[in-house]
């Protein structure tokens, strides 16, 4: 037996190591369910933190999604490497491929400068991302089972895999994505291929008859690969086509793979339909062919008919005769002619089949019941502790912002990192501290530069809370959220109240290549269309009830006061008239003081005229800190022969009696000069 074991010493260790894997239970703080962008942004993200995590992916390497989708191998994702800036953070805005770390030069640019890059590049990325990071990612695990219990010490989830071992963890963070394919249920749905299983040559459809089941990206997709080889495409889908460039959301038809639509609108032969899936039927019509010489039959290739309910006479079957064809009802039916293929591309849907009843989000209402059920900080619903991250978390955002992207949950995901801080670790949301003359000139940084509102517009907002003459800056906070800001980032409103400031589309239905599409003058910038920030102050936070009153189409309940900033051709708003003013004008009227920026001259003018100088002379001028004090600075003064000497003022000591802003002004006291009264 040793003999037989000593030949086959690997076979028997990996037996041996597969044996150890049964009933085994695994304890973690936090369990991140699947290593695609999103679960390895999570663990960039909990591993900086030092917090005991583990990744769990059934495949052999992270984002195996992309190692067969899309099926045509490009990515319409931009990846655009030269922006004329050098500034990350603005670089971001117009990299929608790279995952967020402390490392500048972990960008996907190192695997590929293609502006749409090939699909194989992208676990590539997160291969480097996973190395250059040390992430414990745990490949080969396939949880097949998740269950929550509630115990003594409080509510936990249990894994199981396909070696029926256990990972039990306080916190689940569900990054599966979507990768299910979503099916419609219809008479003759079984003779339709997949989006996921259909040839990409496009010499296996030459002179073929296409019908396409979908007008989503995938589904143009697989026209636009097609076209030059087949006879015809049509498109059908319940919705008419819906282009991103016009609606604003990424999901809707990029430019990329809309070709068909040329060939359509230019009577091609190719084509676009709408109906009911639902109430379609794929047939087939039975014809005999002309009988070979030993008196058989020689079967034709059968073909495809679109017909509809109303029409069959048998609701089970197929197999449609002359009179349940839809051209035997209308003779010019749009689609009565037959198709060698019928090609279903209706996208993905969250795969819910894993959890049981105690662990399983509902199903969320948004796009037609794919994505699980989420609070507005992505934590399931009627699930404590399981939250949702990357595509599957879009439902929150569905066809209004880029919550289902990798350049929109990169900054989700960064979200709920720092609401488990505070809630499981007490350490309240980032913020910053300023000066309240310094607030303008932080709020015109982040809108030009930041990336994270800037994607995620209309989600994610910056949270001001006012204190007076100092206020703490939060950064990309959920904005559906803010009823619930202080138990989520442990930060509290004053009564002074708090500004949110949220970038945000115009909702006007207009020809977005029309003359009139933008807005230029400042006093009109409420009517702006195109992307732009707007500021919303609150005296108080808004309640849970306001929030699901708010007006149709806005981010936020009506607030106390708004300011929206023209929008920019440049997306740069740092005009003097046409932004930055009007911002100053509607900061003051929030926080109820002169923001006004002075010289030194004019602050110490108005020191001597005024019972209480403007801010900006208080928190600057006044406590010498109108300018940095360096040697370098005072030997230049001295060598100007700017500096008096102690001749010319007479005294070296100082006065108590004397204002101690006025020396820094240039003024002393003299011996013969008493100011005590």
């Amino acid at each position: 037996m040793d003999k037989i074991c000593t030949v086959f010493r690997f076979r028997c260790s990996a037996v041996s190591f597969d044996n150890r894997h049964h009933n085994v239970t695994r304890r973690y703080d936090y369990c991140v369910l699947g290593a695609g962008p999103a679960g390895l942004q999570m663990g960039y993200f909990l591993s900086k933190a030092r917090r005991n995590y583990v990744i769990l992916e059934r495949n052999s390497g992270p984002g195996s999604f992309f190692n067969k989708y899309p099926r045509h191998r490009k990515l319409i994702s931009i990846n655009k490497i030269y922006t004329g800036r050098g500034n990350r953070e603005f670089n971001l805005r117009h990299d929608w491929n790279s995952l967020l770390s402390d490392k500048p030069d972990l960008l996907f640019k190192r695997v590929s400068d293609d502006f749409y890059p090939p699909a194989d590049a992208f676990p590539q990325y997160l291969s480097l991302f996973v190395g250059e990071l040390g992430l414990r990612v745990q490949y080969g695990v396939d949880v097949g089972r998740i269950r929550a219990v509630q115990s003594a010490t409080g509510r936990h989830y249990i894994l199981t895999d396909q070696h029926a071992s256990d990972y039990t963890c306080s916190v689940l963070l569900v990054a599966t994505g979507l990768w299910v394919p979503h099916t419609v249920d219809f008479v003759g749905a079984d003779l339709v291929e997949g989006y996921e299983s259909i040839s990409t040559n496009p010499e296996d459809y030459k002179d073929q008859a296409v019908l396409i089941l979908g007008k989503g990206n995938s589904a143009f997709e697989t026209a636009q690969s097609i076209l030059g080889r087949a006879s015809r495409v049509h498109m059908l889908s319940s919705s008419p086509v819906r282009l991103a460039w016009q609606t604003h959301y990424v999901g809707d038809l990029r430019a990329v793979n809309n070709e068909l639509i040329d060939t359509y609108q230019l009577k091609s032969l190719d084509g676009l339909a709408e109906a009911r899936l639902e109430k379609i039927v794929i047939a087939q019509q039975k014809e005999e062919g002309k009988r070979r010489l030993g008196g058989k039959k020689k079967e034709k290739r059968k073909q495809l008919y679109l017909t509809l309910n109303k029409y069959m006479h048998s609701r089970n079957s197929f197999d449609a005769t002359q009179e349940e064809l839809p051209g035997h009802h209308i003779d010019n039916f749009p689609m009565r002619k037959p198709y060698d293929r019928v090609i279903r591309c209706l996208g993905f849907r969250f795969n819910f089949s894993i959890f049981d009843s105690s662990a399983c989000p509902p199903n969320s209402e948004n796009a037609k019941g794919r994505l699980p059920e989420l609070t507005p900080w992505y934590e399931g619903k009627n699930t404590p502790g399981l939250f949702v991250l990357g595509t599957a978390s879009h439902s929150r955002d569905y066809r209004s912002s880029a919550g289902g992207f990798v350049h929109g949950f990169r900054y989700t995901a960064r979200a709920v990192h720092r609401l488990l801080e505070h809630r499981y670790h007490r350490n309240a949301w980032p913020s910053t501290q300023l000066l309240a003359t310094h607030l303008q000139s932080w709020i015109l940084k982040r809108v030009d530069e930041a990336s994270g509102p800037y994607q995620m517009f209309e989600v994610l907002g910056d949270v001001i809370l006012l204190r007076g003459s100092h206020c703490e800056y939060l950064e990309e906070f959920p904005l559906q959220a803010l009823p619930q800001l202080s138990s989520l980032s442990g930060h509290d409103v004053s009564m002074h109240g708090l500004i949110v400031v949220v970038m945000q589309y115009g909702k006007k239905k207009i020809d977005y290549l029309g003359r009139s599409r933008a807005e230029t003058e400042w006093t009109n910038a409420w009517k702006s269309n195109f992307l732009h920030p707007v500021l919303y102050y609150y005296k108080t936070l808004p309640s849970v009830e306001e929030m699901k009153l708010r007006p149709n189409g806005w981010p936020l309940p009506r607030p106390q006061a708004i300011h929206h900033i023209v929008e920019d051709f440049l997306t740069e708003w740092d005009a003097p008239i046409s932004h930055i003013q009007p911002l100053r004008r509607f900061l003051e009227h929030c926080l109820q003081t002169d923001l006004r920026a002075f010289y030194a001259e004019s602050c110490f003018h108005l020191s001597l005229t005024h019972r209480t100088p403007p801010l900006f002379c208080q928190q600057g001028y006044l406590k010498q800190q109108g300018i940095p004090r360096n040697s370098q600075l005072r030997q230049r003064v001295h060598d100007a022969g700017l500096t008096h000497t102690e001749q010319d003022v007479g005294t070296s000591d100082a006065d108590s009696t004397f204002p101690n802003y006025l020396a820094p002004a240039g003024a002393s006291v003299s011996s013969g000069l008493k100011l005590d009264l």
